[in-house]
């Protein structure tokens, strides 16, 4: 199956519009993830036509990683799924919900999240995460079709290792590192560290 063939979450952008649709980082997370997370908002489209749909949002979990005041970082190599994005530097880790991921043991967006996390990335023991904003950019092409849910994952020690050959470039980084290569970054990436500090805080 091709890409292209998956079948992905999506969620009605005038559901969205209607809490009100809001431009890069919202912490009102209380307002949106009721209406996100239940499942009898969810509809799942082939991803070929999702990614050229406006009309309909892909919910996307986002995690930075955080260990001692810096972010865990890296570069979207060749193989990513998502072209738009090829060597472009992340802060986030994450992707979309496939239809598979519906499961009778938990929520679909829960499982799928950490399926993401756990087939991109091995996290040290010990570590947490919990949601604190919710992301959207409909700047773009790609940011038009999908909704970030970011997660801010504290890790204990540095000890985070990547499982995928497409990531590339990987290591913890100080927010001035950070600052510095901003120009680098996705647009995601960007919108998150323009607003680290809150982030970090929540």
């Amino acid at each position: 199956m091709g890409k292209d063939d998956e079948i992905l979450l999506t969620v009605e952008r005038a559901r969205i519009e209607a809490l009100g649709l809001f431009q890069g980082l919202t912490f009102d997370t209380a307002r949106y993830l009721p209406m996100l997370l239940n499942p009898a908002h969810h509809r799942f489209v082939r991803r070929g036509e999702a990614e050229h749909d406006p009309s309909l949002k892909q919910l996307i979990p986002y995690f930075l990683i955080e260990h001692a005041g810096t972010l865990w970082c890296y570069v979207r190599g060749k193989q990513s799924g998502e072209d738009r994005l090829v060597a472009k530097a992340s802060l986030g880790i994450g992707g979309h919900i496939n239809q598979d991921d519906v499961s009778l043991f938990g929520g679909v967006y829960e499982t799928a999240a950490r399926r993401e996390l756990e087939e991109e990335i091995r996290v040290p023991a010990g570590s947490t995460d919990r949601i604190v904003a919710l992301l959207n950019d409909d700047s773009n092409e790609v940011g038009k079709v999908h909704l970030g849910v970011v997660h801010v994952l504290r890790a204990p020690t540095d000890a985070v290792f990547k499982r995928e050959s497409k990531i590339t470039e990987t290591g913890f980084r100080t927010i001035g590192e950070l600052r510095a290569m901003r120009d680098r970054l996705e647009t995601w990436s960007q919108l998150c560290l323009d607003g680290i500090e809150k982030l970090l805080a929540v």
